[in-house]
């Protein structure tokens, strides 16, 4: 929720009377995102049929790489996808995992930037029958202005990170990133984005743990 690293939390935790080193922070994200977020998903809220799909960076070993995202109209989080390429591949691979997704709906529109990309992977993605034909692909950067403020909360949320080490921590750290920001929004079923105490709860149940 915000913009700390785990450096920071290990005297804070301590302040509390709990002894952690920072790296064992960093070994339960790259165990227990994947994980939250596998969990997670079949209890989210339905998305609406309206994407607003763009990517942002992420720094890998000082390499930057492309962080796919959409949301819907309201601001719902669909999915993301990292990708070392920012082609058609990559954006048919992020359509397919968002598609698949419990909470998602086959987008009636789907609006995006005006990179070529994306017109012919959803061409592709349609002829191949992976995506409903009546599919309408808006080019307009003005109707994405919700995907891109999204993007600097992701944005803002990694950046005491100072970038990532490897692909696989690049790739598992968003993702849990993310689906906390999905419970932050409320599209938890039955609880509301400001009820931390019905939150806290909510994921203890998920894996079956004593709050």
């Amino acid at each position: 929720m915000f913009p700390i690293s785990y450096r920071d939390l290990e005297p804070m935790l301590q302040d509390r009377g709990v002894e952690i080193a920072h790296i064992t922070l960093f070994r339960w994200v790259q165990a227990y995102a994947p994980e939250i977020d596998k969990r997670i998903r079949p209890h989210l809220r339905p998305s609406n049929g309206s994407w607003r799909v763009d990517e942002t960076y992420v720094r890998v070993r000082g390499r930057w790489m492309y962080l796919y995202r959409a949301v819907d109209s309201r601001g719902q989080t669909i999915d993301l996808l990292l990708s070392v390429k920012r082609d058609a591949e990559a954006a048919k691979r992020f359509f397919r995992k968002a598609s698949r997704q419990p909470h998602t709906v086959n987008p009636r529109t789907i609006t995006v930037d005006k990179n070529p990309a994306y017109a012919c992977a959803i061409e592709q993605l349609k002829d191949d029958g992976e995506l409903w034909r009546f599919s309408h692909l808006r080019q307009c950067k003005i109707l994405n202005n919700i995907v891109e403020q999204d993007n600097r909360r992701a944005r803002r949320i990694v950046k005491p990170g100072l970038g990532f080490g490897s692909f696989h921590t690049a790739r598992r750290t968003p993702a849990g990133y993310e689906v906390m920001a999905m419970v932050r929004k409320g599209q938890l079923r039955k609880i509301g984005g400001r009820d931390m105490r019905a939150q806290t709860s909510s994921v203890t149940e998920l894996f079956q743990v004593a709050a």
